[in-house]
């Protein structure tokens, strides 16, 4: 090893005084040797060819996307996820809020002429406003009174729409409501469920007070997806696990009981609808023939929206 060591450090030696020498020689003044070449002068400098910028993604379409999430106790509900640049309009129902603001407002109980060949969906909405669940806005009109603290689904005046709690975040600073509609407390906020989410009878009044009866909701995922789910025979828990598992940060129960749970979709804007919960009471051409209650439409946007 020691012999091995010696050597290298002999060539090593060699080497720095070769160096010397050969500074000493190339020394300024000298003119046994041409000057060297300024750094850069007499090579091709290397170009690196512009990268090609991405490719933009596919624009997403407006669409509705259905799936089904079977619960531990067996209910089934039905997840609609309505994605693309979608819009959202609440209509007035004939009964609910009413005849009385048929001259107040434009979009009444029944989809017709150009809204109806935008559609692509539509769903109940939340309970009576005689049972003192929330507030009502509708087109700038205030018909109840908007509360802290309660779920609320707002459209804006573009016609997008979100959900969360009236009074913490919602309204953003500035925002255009143009409607929102609360119903209760929110059943799910900041990605949690509500705390006395599996107090069932706290969720609603239901028939001959059962526990399992027709249900719904609205929620909307972190990228701002609204999805809707519901089920002819679920409890509040169900509900909230089943907006959870899609990707739900915020929801809030809409109508319960049998009557008033519905869901119609179309495949593409101003397609044949279809009733999309399983089960369902009411059949798919009911927001088109008209009805009784206020009720939400999903619709593709216009060439100005």
């Amino acid at each position: 090893m020691a012999r091995h060591t010696h050597a290298a450090r002999g060539a090593w030696a060699a080497a720095a005084t070769a160096a010397v020498l050969l500074t000493a020689c190339t020394a300024p003044g000298s003119s046994s040797s041409a000057p060297s070449p300024a750094a850069g002068q007499g090579r091709t400098p290397s170009v690196s060819a512009p990268r090609a910028a991405p490719p933009a993604p596919p624009a997403v379409p407006p669409s509705v996307s259905l799936s089904r999430v079977r619960t531990a106790d067996g209910s089934v509900v039905t997840v609609a996820t309505f994605r693309g640049p979608v819009r959202f309009a609440l209509h007035n129902g004939s009964a609910d809020p009413g005849y009385r603001y048929f001259g107040l407002l434009h979009a009444g109980p029944s989809v017709t002429g150009t809204e109806r060949q935008r559609l692509l969906a539509a769903f109940n909405s939340g309970f009576l406003l005689s049972s003192h669940s929330g507030g009502y806005e509708q087109e700038g009109h205030v018909l109840r009174g908007l509360r802290n603290g309660l779920g609320t689904l707002v459209i804006d005046r573009s016609g997008q729409a979100r959900v969360g709690v009236w009074g913490a975040g919602l309204p953003a600073p500035g925002e255009a409501v143009y409607s929102a509609r609360q119903n209760l407390p929110p059943l799910i906020a900041n990605g949690q469920p509500a705390a006395n989410v599996a107090l069932w009878h706290q969720w609603g009044g239901t028939l001959a007070h059962a526990e399992y009866v027709a249900r719904s909701s609205v929620g909307q995922d972190a990228a701002g997806h609204l999805m809707y789910a519901a089920s002819m025979s679920t409890i509040p828990a169900d509900l909230a696990g089943a907006l959870l598992r899609n990707g739900a940060v915020s929801g809030m129960e809409l109508d319960i009981n049998p009557e008033w749970v519905q869901l119609d979709t179309a495949a593409q804007p101003g397609g044949p609808l279809t009733a999309a919960v399983l089960h369902q009471a009411r059949p798919a051409n009911q927001y088109l023939a008209g009805w009784t209650r206020d009720f939400i439409t999903v619709l593709a946007p216009t060439a100005k929206s």
